[in-house]
């Protein structure tokens, strides 16, 4: 015979427990659109400015920014060439990004460093 009442179930979570996940990884199309934000307002520029000199409709920039949109390299030349930018260096700031929120994400996995740094 069992324990319990004669009336009352067992409980079976929906949503077992699981252990804690590592930090996701950024999107390429969130860092990207993040570099081109970051130009363009360091330019001081609009989003019409920038749309217009790369040929690109003003919503889908608008999306390309805000990571929405996973754009192909020709529209991100283009976007690239309009702030003044190359491919490269538009790819090499976003790699750049990449690597300082991966090297944030592992510190704030980590306990702080309370040791003692000797420069010269």
């Amino acid at each position: 015979m069992s324990n319990q009442a004669p009336n009352q179930g067992r409980v079976i979570p929906l949503h077992p427990q699981t252990p804690a996940r590592a930090p996701r990884e950024p999107l390429w199309r969130d860092l990207v659109g993040d570099v081109l934000r970051r130009e363009r307002l360091t330019q001081e520029r609009t989003l019409k400015d920038v749309a217009d000199a790369a040929r690109i409709s003003l919503p889908y920039l608008s999306e390309i920014e805000r990571g929405r949109k996973e754009a192909s390299s020709e529209v991100l030349a283009a976007a690239a060439h309009a702030l003044g930018l190359g491919l490269g260096d538009l790819l090499s700031l976003a790699q750049g990004e990449l690597t300082r929120q991966a090297n944030g994400s592992r510190r704030a996995s980590r306990a702080p460093y309370r040791g003692l740094c000797l420069a010269a």
